[in-house]
């Protein structure tokens, strides 16, 4: 649909697309001012989005009513962007069809994924009517986004102190740093969707002609084991206080290498096991970790498992990456890959009064209305258009999956990097070097204390560790994060903690 300027009585323009009018054709100014008054805005808004803004002449409103709010413009036409074509648009940040990025991506980037009840998402209504369902579309992906992100949010306010206990346990415990070496070969991805019963046997029969690398989803690791299968790296990302079982039993065995995100919940015996460390790319993780000299991989922040192992690989080598296990979905009763770690909990406490069948029911229903699988499936489906053609499917995954190469070919479909022979198995293992940390983690704890007395670095670090740490009403000033920081690091630090 073509766009055009047309003048106005008031000194500005109007847009017309067709023959509809994007904006008032005598005062688009103070047509915006009424809508932005009539909404009557919260003023604990920190970030808006504003979906096909025009000419931006809600721009200047929204800047005096809440100027310390970062303000997101969505675009359906990339005619807003035009030189010369800007209005009154000056917004923080802008999204058109033409940017490098998907949507999704460009929002991550842009709010963290903690401030879900600091959102205001703003329709441009008349824009409704002259794009229809690209607007539509349009308004869905940031509803999609603003979802996710309130899931992620109610998520860090129940766990968040004890994510951030979790941190300084691991830092603890760590002892031997992996460090990656170049990985040419295939990695395969697997998660704990019940479809990895049925794509095990073919792993086993691709192990024995080519050299591949197997990057295993901790609650994935007990089936793959059961099935005759090693992975070389076990990723974990869970920092919920059931998430260690699913490595205990792994650890009884010969165990592989670890990849941990910094707030994983992690059994004490993982200090033993060489850690690749996988930071969220925080300033306060980034701190801690160098402060102890300790090399690691930021990733941003996922809400499931396989997205961080896909970033993961994709980091650590140049070869193809398979998708495997991840059904986000369940077979009837089957929510899980067998043998599954819960699955051993629920049989333990089986009785006559709570059969097996009727407990294993409830957590089906319990896991179905969470909508957890809903809300990976919608992300996945707009994510995936971002990932490189190396990327595949293997087996019966999620339909969202689809769009990625299949590898369910019985010829081994795994080209080598290009100009490179392949490299053997875990050669990102034995191909790397294992450290230890230069310091202990007692200097990670001085160093964030000492940042938060540092006005160059307290106001981003107290914008990252508010969310965690504190509720509603509680003071953010450096004294009241140091209060709370010293009281959790206590039972690491004893003494110290309060000392400094």
């Amino acid at each position: 649909m073509k766009e055009r300027l047309v003048p106005t009585g008031s000194g500005v323009p109007t847009v017309y697309a067709g023959e509809q009018a994007l904006h008032s054709r005598y005062n688009p100014r103070g047509e915006a001012e009424k809508y932005i008054d009539a909404l009557n805005l919260r003023e604990n808004i920190r970030f808006f989005i504003l979906i096909e803004p025009g000419m931006g002449y809600m721009v200047p409103v929204l800047r005096k009513n809440n100027p310390q709010a970062r303000i997101i413009a969505l675009h359906i036409s990339d005619f807003f962007i035009t030189p010369g074509t800007g209005g009154d648009q000056t917004p923080d940040a802008v999204w058109s069809p033409g940017s490098v990025v998907p949507v999704q991506r460009f929002l991550e980037e842009q709010i963290p994924d903690t401030e879900a009840r600091f959102i205001g998402l703003i329709e441009w209504r008349p824009s409704l009517a002259v794009y229809g369902e690209g607007y539509l579309r349009l308004l869905s992906e940031a509803a999609e986004f603003i979802k996710r992100v309130d899931a992620n949010t109610r998520t860090v306010k129940n766990f968040g102190r004890r994510w951030f206990k979790n941190v300084f346990k691991n830092l603890t415990i760590l002892r031997r740093v992996l460090e990656p070496g170049p990985f040419l070969s295939p990695v395969i991805i697997t998660g704990a969707g019940p479809s990895l019963e049925e794509t095990i046997p073919l792993l086993r029969e691709w192990e024995k002609k080519e050299s591949l690398g197997i990057l295993a989803a901790a609650s994935s690791a007990e089936a793959l084991t059961a099935g005759g299968i090693l992975p070389d790296l076990i990723i974990s990302t869970d920092g919920g206080g059931w998430a260690p079982v699913h490595l205990r039993g792994v650890l009884r065995g010969k165990p592989p290498a670890l990849a941990a995100t910094l707030n994983a919940a992690l059994p004490s015996q993982c200090g033993d096991l060489p850690i690749l460390v996988l930071s969220d790319g925080s300033v306060w993780q980034s701190l801690l970790l160098k402060s102890m000299a300790v090399p690691f991989i930021p990733l941003p922040s996922r809400g499931t498992v396989t997205a961080s192992a896909v970033d993961l690989a994709l980091v650590l080598t140049r070869g193809e990456i398979f998708i495997a296990g991840t059904d986000l979905s369940h077979r009837d009763l089957r929510t899980h890959a067998r043998p599954y770690s819960f699955n051993r909990l629920l049989e333990l406490g089986a009785s006559r009064f709570h059969p097996l069948y009727s407990e294993t029911f409830v957590r089906a229903g319990a896991i179905a209305a969470s909508g957890s699988h809903g809300i990976y499936a919608a992300w996945f489906s707009r994510q995936l258009g971002a990932y490189p053609s190396r990327v595949h499917t293997l087996g019966n995954n999620n339909p969202v999956f689809n769009s990625l190469g299949s590898g369910k070919s019985s010829s081994l479909p795994f080209p080598g990097a290009p100009g490179a022979p392949g490299t053997p198995r875990g050669r990102f293992l034995s191909g790397g070097k294992i450290t230890r940390p230069s310091f202990p983690a007692e200097h990670a704890l001085k160093a964030l204390l000492g940042a938060l007395g540092d006005p160059r670095f307290f106001p981003v670090i107290s914008g990252e560790l508010s969310p965690l740490l504190l509720g509603e009403g509680e003071d953010p000033s450096p004294r009241g994060l140091e209060q709370v920081i010293r009281s959790l690091t206590e039972p690491y630090f004893p003494g110290r903690s309060r000392n400094g």
